[in-house]
């Protein structure tokens, strides 16, 4: 039995779309139902219903995944048994937002190649919705955002949450400790509108009965910038702070007397039998911690 055939079975039964197992796969979807004809030819059985656009499987389809599962594990443990310690080329697609770009995903990312030195990286930056709708699509194998991804098939885990902080510049602002309402008056910046960061900024002021300014950013950079040339005050992850600050950059943190709350992080995946790499890929990302994977219901419509 070829596994080539299986592999594509799987994928099609699993992103429910032959058109995105084959982007999966790097196949044209002719190709790809060649390979699922020619594994129902060799079984003798139907695995999947054509008969409209939506893609079901058969009763000895739902029975032939549960196999199809088991035989691309068994495949990827041989490998990695005797593999020789060959690099063989593992492509990984990566979605993540843009805090966790400006602050430990270089680091991450070398330690990755480092690891494994056939990695192939293809890396989307996006918000967190857009990442989300993308893994469930079968776009991505995994996803670092703001909210974990929910979906038949899609595993999320509770990464560290990432500190946040007012940034401004001293000069402008002072070193002392600032009010709620010293802050309030200056224009902020934060993240987009409807984002963790923005509707959590709100929320605090309007428990203290103010309504500041607030200005939706969507880039890191930007903001930064607009900050720097005395355009307000910035909410950012603490981490991203100390990379503008190792770059020279003359933003520091504002001390302030109410704490923002910080970002949450979410690894979320699409489990794939054949690659260990995405295990691995999980299990080094910083801030991980042995929280039991579980399968997300989260529908909240937040960005980050």
């Amino acid at each position: 039995m070829n596994l080539r055939f299986v592999e594509a079975f799987h994928w099609a039964a699993t992103l429910k779309s032959v058109t995105a197992a084959a982007e999966k796969l790097h196949l044209t979807q002719s190709a790809l139902s060649s390979r699922i004809a020619a594994l129902e030819n060799e079984l003798g059985v139907l695995l999947l219903d054509r008969r409209d656009k939506r893609l079901r499987l058969t009763i000895a389809g739902q029975r032939f995944q549960q196999h199809a599962l088991k035989l691309l594990d068994l495949q990827r443990q041989v490998k990695g048994e005797f593999g020789g310690g060959v690099a063989r080329a593992s492509m990984l697609r990566l979605g993540v937002i843009e805090s966790v770009v400006h602050s430990w995903l270089t680091g991450w990312l070398q330690h990755m190649r480092e690891a494994h030195p056939g990695l192939e990286l293809e890396l989307t930056v996006e918000t967190t919705p857009l990442l989300i709708d993308q893994l469930q699509r079968g776009k991505l194998d995994l996803i670092f955002a703001a909210l974990p991804a929910g979906g038949e098939g899609v595993h999320a885990l509770a990464l560290q949450p990432m500190p946040m902080a007012f940034v401004g510049q001293p000069r402008l602002h002072g070193s002392g400790p600032l009010t709620l309402a010293q802050i309030a008056a200056f224009d902020l910046l934060t993240f987009q509108r409807g984002s963790q960061p923005h509707a959590a900024l709100l929320q605090l002021f309007r428990r203290h009965g103010l309504e500041p300014r607030v200005h939706a950013i969507s880039s890191i950079s930007a903001m930064a910038q607009l900050v720097e040339t005395g355009f307000g005050i910035a909410t950012l992850p603490q981490a991203t702070l100390q990379q503008l600050a190792r770059r020279g950059g003359a933003l520091r943190e504002l001390a302030c007397e109410a704490a923002l709350e910080p970002l949450p992080i979410h690894a979320s995946l699409r489990a794939d039998p054949s690659l260990p790499l995405i295990e691995s890929a999980l299990a080094s990302a910083p801030g991980f911690t042995p929280k039991k994977m579980r399968r997300s219901s989260s529908k909240k419509s937040m960005t980050a």
